[in-house]
């Protein structure tokens, strides 16, 4: 049976209200990750108000060497 270990990252929107992602670093972090073989599995926003979005959280995992 495969084992997994997971990892979860989260970014902070900026903005005066939230809701601004700063894609370049998404990016950035996540193809850092990759390359270390965790995949994503899920990501999803936290509500602050008027439908702004104040974190983004990522869900990562990777198989464990056996």
């Amino acid at each position: 049976m495969d084992k997994w270990e997971y990892k979860t990252l989260h970014f902070e929107t900026k903005g005066f209200t939230g809701g601004v992602l700063n894609a370049e670093e998404v990016t950035e972090r996540l193809n850092g990750w990759g390359a270390q073989g965790w995949e994503v599995v899920s990501a999803f926003d936290t509500n602050q108000a008027y439908g702004a979005s104040r974190f983004v959280f990522v869900l990562l995992k990777r198989k464990l060497e056996a």
